[in-house]
């Protein structure tokens, strides 16, 4: 199937407020069918230093607008998204391969980013301080850092751009994206938006490319930005980390997770259920805040894995613009292998598989899950990113608090119970970012989205997610 939004369908780079072609292409395909969909520009490093270029010529007129006028603007790019919304999930479902429903929920989700960041550009407030000494007022200003350079994945390919775009455009930054090779289309899609909704040339650039290494050295190397923002593994994340200290920009990283979902002998267990469902196999597993390992209390393993595998059971394999598909296909046929693997890996160390595992190629991998499995099995410490359910067991508080801190990451976590004061006390003994109690999601663009450890710094959403895109200056007023 070929997309139908001929105006949301741009297969070039978007810079300067232009579409530019490149003498290369790279295919972007259905994931469900490996149908060919569009052949775009595969940008050089040239391409990126325009888009930077063009940012920076239009940063001092855009930071200078006054915030009720950018808030003008980015209110109408979510209206734009909003009124799209089913081009836009069709345009998602077809490139990433989530289910349409899911993939509408995302667009949703997105513009909600667009949406709050229009009412917070009119919040960048500052401060007045009392001075020590006669005579002297202290002022602190806020002021946008500049240009803007940021990454992003294939497995939310519309809102991992709008919730650090929207941030950076409310603060008066402008911005350049590369999205992942994977799911570009959702990106120039957004950028078309932007352009409709009145958005200045130069203040959004879309570059994308197959180079990651070399374009990405632009963002990260050029003295012209700002601040990098990227969304992707730790390993990954670490090097684009270091390659920013040579000119010490401001940096914020969304990396890795490994979420312990813990459920307590006091949870109500059909809500448990419910929420293991929405941590573990939205997307497909394919998220880094899913639930990767399960710790069940022993005196509820049972009943709570008995109708987790009937819920498992009633899921739909299938393409995701199919009504009845449930769980679309993992990106690649190389991710659905690495599943195995760990799958595999895990039954000959001693795990049981309860439901599914019976991959043998392809990019679709069936919801699965492993009763047995033990903290030192390497689907334990690794992020899987597959739909697969590990589920452990503990007997006391004291050990899911240890079990859960048990990695080097700290994105998210969830956790099941009645008891007001074990809540408070599991959530303080919890060592994430982001912690959903008797909520199994936990997105939101109000709520402060970003994780510790390994799992990176700075926030993205809420009222703090401005603070990386924005810096304060302090203002000594003397002779008064």
């Amino acid at each position: 199937m070929q997309p139908t939004t001929s105006d949301l369908f741009k297969p070039a780079s978007f810079i300067g407020g232009e579409w530019i072609t490149s003498n290369t292409t790279f295919a972007v395909t259905n994931k469900a069918t490996g149908e060919l969909l569009a052949d775009v520009a595969d940008a050089s490093q040239a391409h990126m230093t325009q888009a930077v270029q063009a940012a920076k010529s239009a940063f001092a007129s855009w930071a200078a607008l006054p915030a009720p006028n950018r808030a003008q603007l980015l209110r109408k790019w979510y209206e734009l998204m909003i009124a799209k919304r089913d081009e836009l999930a069709e345009l998602l479902t077809l490139e990433q391969g989530k289910p349409l429903a899911e993939a509408k929920g995302e667009i949703t989700y997105g513009a909600g980013y667009i949406e709050w960041f229009a009412e917070e550009a009119r919040r960048l407030d500052g401060d007045i301080i009392p001075a020590n000494s006669t005579g002297q007022r202290i002022h602190v200003t806020r002021h946008p850092v500049g240009v803007v350079g940021a990454i992003t994945p294939w497995n939310f390919p519309n809102a991992m751009i709008t919730r650090k775009a929207a941030a950076a455009l409310a603060a008066g930054c402008t911005f350049v994206v590369k999205p992942a090779r994977e799911t570009p289309l959702s990106a120039l899609a957004l950028a078309a938006l932007a352009k409709e909704a009145g958005i200045p040339a130069g203040v959004i650039n879309v570059v994308t490319g197959t180079d990651s290494k070399a374009l990405g050295k632009v963002l990260t190397e050029s003295p012209d930005v700002a601040k990098f923002s990227f969304t992707g593994s730790t390993r990954v994340g670490k090097l684009l980390a270091a390659d920013c200290t040579s000119t010490m920009k401001r940096v914020s990283m969304e990396l890795g997770g490994n979420a312990p979902f813990v459920v307590f002998d006091d949870a109500d267990i059909d809500a448990a259920v419910n929420g293991a469902m929405l941590a573990k196999f939205r997307n497909a597993g394919q998220t880094c805040v899913c639930a990767n390992r399960f710790l069940i209390h022993q005196d509820v393993e049972e009943q709570f894995t008995a109708r987790l595998t009937a819920k498992i059971t009633e899921l739909k394999m299938g393409n995701g613009m199919d009504s009845d598909t449930t769980i679309g296909p993992l990106i690649t046929p190389n991710a659905a292998e690495n599943v195995h693997k760990l799958v595999t890996a895990a039954i000959e160390q001693g795990a049981l598989l309860r439901v599914g595992g019976n991959w043998t190629a392809g990019n679709f991998y069936p919801p699965t899950l492993l009763t047995g499995v033990s903290p030192d099995m390497d689907i334990v410490s690794e992020e899987i990113f597959g739909p697969v359910v590990t589920i452990m067991t503990f007997s006391d508080d004291a050990e899911a608090a240890v079990l859960a801190n048990a990695t080097e990451y700290g994105l998210a976590s969830y956790f099941y119970s009645q008891n007001i004061g074990r809540i408070h006390r599991f959530a303080d003994a919890l060592q994430f970012g982001m912690v959903g109690i008797n909520e199994g999601a936990i997105s939101n663009p109000a709520a402060p989205f970003g994780g510790v450890k390994e799992s990176g710094y700075g926030r993205e959403g809420s009222k703090y997610g401005l603070d990386d895109y924005s810096f304060i200056q302090y203002r000594c007023l003397g002779g008064i």
